[in-house]
Formats: structure tokens, sequence, C-alpha cells
């Protein structure tokens, strides 16, 4: 799929990709418990599906669980909401990432600053 996107997902690709939405940085089609996400926001574990026809609503709902208990939060939209309202998706998202706390921040309040990682993205 990373190669041959669908059209849905190559568009909001298009508008995610470079940091273009709020400055947030998504990676795409990224392995995450076992599951190829779409796209992934990985300092505010965040992760974005777009849902063609084929999707399996049950599926999709332990997919989702899955993900949560891993701290992500999933945005679902489906391929005519990315074809027909790109700019009220793009919305949904960053009012999602809105106050969401970034990997680094802990528990105690502390900030940490980002440790770059040694390998290639999306290893």
């Amino acid at each position: 799929m990373r190669a041959e996107p669908t059209p849905f997902e190559e568009k909001l690709w298009q508008a995610l990709r470079g940091s273009q939405a709020q400055g947030l940085k998504f990676s795409r089609q990224i392995a995450l418990g076992g599951f190829i996400c779409d796209f992934v926001c990985r300092n505010l574990r965040l992760v974005i599906e777009v849902d063609g026809d084929t999707h399996d609503p049950a599926k999709d709902a332990d997919r989702d669980f899955v993900l949560g208990r891993m701290g992500y939060r999933v945005l679902r939209f489906t391929n005519p909401d990315v074809g027909q309202n790109l700019e009220g998706v793009l919305a949904r998202i960053v009012e999602a990432a809105n106050g969401r706390p970034t990997k680094v921040e802990l528990l105690d309040g502390v900030t940490h600053p980002l440790t770059p990682s040694l390998g290639r993205e999306g290893e």
C-alpha cells in the first residue's frame, strides 16, 4: 500500500506531509501493534485511518482497542470524508491533536527533550 496508496489516502497524505497541518509530523504506513496504520503522528500518539468500502467495523474496533491500550488515539475517516471535505478532516485532526500530551511529557509534568532515533523512520 505504501507504493500504491488509494486516491483518498494520497489526497490526505498530500495535505499532511511535510508538517503542513499545523506543524504536525505524520509518517505513513507505519507498523504498530501488529497493524499497518495509514498515518501516525508518533509524538502525539495519534493514528489516522482512511476507511474504504472493505473495512470491517468489528475488526476496526479490535484494532482501535489494541492501539488505544498502547496509548494511541485513532481517528477514522471514510473515503467520502476525505474526498468531499478535506478541510473538515484536517480541522478534526488538528482539533484532536490540540491538548494531547507529547510522548516526552511524563506523568510528573516534567518535559524531556526528544531523543533522535538511530534507526530509519518506520523501523
